[in-house]
């Protein structure tokens, strides 16, 4: 049976839970109401586990904030004997326009703490990353308070469309594969 790992970057702790840095948790706590799962706390994060037409699939919330989130990715890719092709990182992006997805199958940290150290980790950039798009509306020297910050009012009205297309995303990469989830949904 064919493994993925699905790590959603985020920081734990209620004071973080809506957050924009957390959407990687946001997006998982959804992919897991839809799919019937739920979390359990385990080493280094909470797992949770589900099938998805014979592929095994177990998402993580590592519990090593964002900026260590390497440590956690690379336990669960070795224990559970994960191809690195099979790994899909979930995270914020500043770069991105609100809600904006984003595929890529490698590439740079694009100045995330949380991709930096999974590279670094990992030893290599060659590892799928979903970035969902949290803007960059602050003004200089703000840009800490602005992504530990909650949504506004305009973004939560549309959030839950976005937050239900990431599962559609992730579900894709899981069945489709990078190169057609990325013409389906890069951009949308």
């Amino acid at each position: 049976m064919k493994k993925y790992l699905i790590a959603g970057l985020g920081n734990i702790g209620e004071e973080y839970r809506h957050t924009r840095h957390n959407i990687g948790f946001q997006v998982l706590d959804l992919l897991a109401g839809e799919a019937g799962f739920s979390f359990e706390p385990d080493r280094l994060g909470e797992v949770g586990q589900f099938r998805l037409k014979g592929r095994s699939v177990l998402c993580l919330k590592p519990a090593t904030y964002m900026n260590r989130s390497g440590k956690a990715v690379k336990y669960w890719l070795d224990k559970e004997k994960i191809p690195l092709e099979h790994l899909l990182v979930v995270t914020d992006d500043l770069n991105l326009p609100f809600g904006t997805l984003r595929l890529k199958t490698r590439g740079s940290d694009g100045g995330h703490n949380g991709l930096r150290d999974i590279q670094q980790v990992l030893g290599t950039t060659e590892y799928s990353r979903f970035r969902f798009g949290i803007g960059a509306e602050y003004q200089k020297g703000q840009q800490v308070d602005y992504v530990l910050g909650n949504w506004n009012e305009t973004e939560q009205e549309t959030l839950p469309e976005r937050l239900r297309r990431s599962c559609e995303l992730i579900r894709s990469f899981v069945l489709a594969g990078p190169g057609l989830t990325m013409n389906t949904f890069n951009g949308t």
